[in-house]
């Protein structure tokens, strides 16, 4: 059975100005999931630490109702089961898996960039022709994840992504909250890293590609698009 590791953030501290903590975005994680589980997929869960966290707000009844709802609170169920055995980076094999999708929700933009162990298995899944995915703030993993073939040029250097956008974070009203704490944007990251950006027609409509065995979401609501588009990677 081909198997799929879903990578998530280990940041879970209060981040928003009521006072909510940011981690995890939940349905992030819970669609790729059900995508590759659907594709007969063997699906497991990373951290950079083996630790996962919520992000508050993805868990509100905005987020989180009817069906996902459902999952979240059936502690027996296939997810729940799966992300309670979530391993630490240091403890997974990157040749057992085909696939490494990155979750997104604010907390990504802490410590991905330093998750140099999240970094090494990206890289080992992609010298071996896998795919590597990332949706909403999923892709800050690319600050600091070099191309293993050419160690001196980030992976997504002269190519297409997408991501969060800056008008997204306005609407979410955390602009300052980032500037205050000096992290960036998905969006402004991009373009440092080297990378031009593809915004969705809407901050929050869905909105995904794939650049070669490259894949990345805008969005919550891109992330099983995301999913199906690294699949569809693998296999051609």
């Amino acid at each position: 059975m081909v198997k799929a590791l879903i990578a998530i953030t280990s940041y879970n501290e209060v981040f928003y100005d009521d006072g909510a903590k940011t981690g995890l975005f939940f349905s992030e994680a819970l669609h790729p999931f059900l995508v590759f589980k659907e594709h007969n997929y063997d699906v497991e869960f990373v951290s950079e630490t083996g630790i996962v966290g919520y992000d508050e707000h993805s868990l509100s009844p905005d987020f989180l109702n009817g069906k996902e709802a459902e999952v979240f609170n059936d502690k027996n169920s296939d997810y729940s089961v799966s992300i309670s055995k979530i391993k630490k980076a240091s403890d997974v094999n990157a040749d057992d898996y085909k696939i490494i999708y990155f979750a997104g929700g604010h907390g990504t933009v802490y410590d991905f960039p330093q998750a140099t162990g999240l970094h090494k298995i990206a890289q080992q899944i992609w010298k071996a022709n896998g795919v590597v995915a990332a949706v909403c703030h999923g892709p800050a993993i690319f600050d600091g994840l070099n191309d293993p073939e050419n160690p001196n040029k980030l992976l997504v250097e002269g190519k297409t992504i997408t991501g969060f956008t800056n008008a997204g974070e306005e609407i979410m009203g955390v602009v300052e909250t980032l500037k205050k704490k000096n992290l960036g944007s998905i969006e402004d990251l991009s373009t440092r890293l080297g990378a031009k950006f593809s915004p969705p027609s809407a901050p929050f409509e869905e909105h995904s590609i794939a650049e070669g065995r490259l894949v990345t979401g805008a969005n919550p609501a891109s992330a099983s698009s995301t999913a199906v588009k690294a699949i569809k990677a693998l296999s051609s």
